[in-house]
């Protein structure tokens, strides 16, 4: 969906790709050339969603059903969109977003078996059939990913899945962005250092936008 103004940019991929850190670069980089931009993450962004966010990641909830995982990544979607980045789009800014609408795509349609027919399908009600503009995959070995997850102390619910669960994860992260339905979709290798995976991110958006 294109919007009159806005720009919609998300970065995704698995555990431990540096998809916070290159938010908080990114955002820099666009204040610094005079841009208006609005930074993100998912699930989360608002008061309802971050707290969605809490309950959906809390390690002390192993128990949950697959079912409710995807529901409440969904209700946390619709909340984030309605509140900030519709009004946002329709307010000429750009936004960033760490993780959307493809995460639940991959982690709940491909990995958990939901299909992805069904989790587009929430993802339109959801977003109000917004998609984004860029999409970037940084894409790291899961044996890289979960050290640097693990060195970083902040382990979630679906960090604590197996290794065989997150390289599906991958897997299904490089089989959307070869397929790069809507030409969205760029790779970047994210085993590289921060500052040169900042620096390739910032070429790319660069071209996107005609900075």
């Amino acid at each position: 969906m294109k919007h009159e103004k806005g720009i919609l940019i998300a970065l995704e991929g698995g555990e431990g790709g540096g998809k916070t850190t290159q938010i908080v670069r990114l955002t820099t980089r666009f204040k610094k050339a005079g841009k208006d931009v609005v930074s993100v993450r998912e699930p989360g962004g608002t008061v309802i969603s971050e707290q969605i966010r809490e309950v959906v990641l809390s390690h002390k909830n192993i128990g949950m059903q697959d079912t409710t995982e995807v529901l409440l990544f969904q209700a946390a979607r619709a909340q984030i969109y309605g509140e900030v980045v519709i009004p946002a789009l329709k307010a000429g800014k750009i936004v960033l977003m760490d993780r959307t609408s493809d995460s639940s795509v991959v982690y709940q349609g491909m990995v958990r078996g939901f299909g992805r027919k069904l989790i587009e399908q929430l993802n339109e009600i959801s977003t109000q059939k917004t998609t984004p503009d860029l999409t970037i995959l940084l894409d790291v070995s899961v044996k890289i990913g979960l050290e640097r997850r693990n060195g970083s102390g902040k382990i979630d619910r679906l960090d604590m899945e197996a290794a065989d669960f997150h390289e599906q994860v991958r897997q299904a992260y490089l089989s959307l962005a070869k397929e790069n339905a809507h030409k969205r979709w760029i790779t970047v290798n994210a085993e590289q250092s921060e500052d040169e995976v900042e620096k390739a991110l910032w070429q790319i958006i660069s071209k996107k936008l005609s900075l």
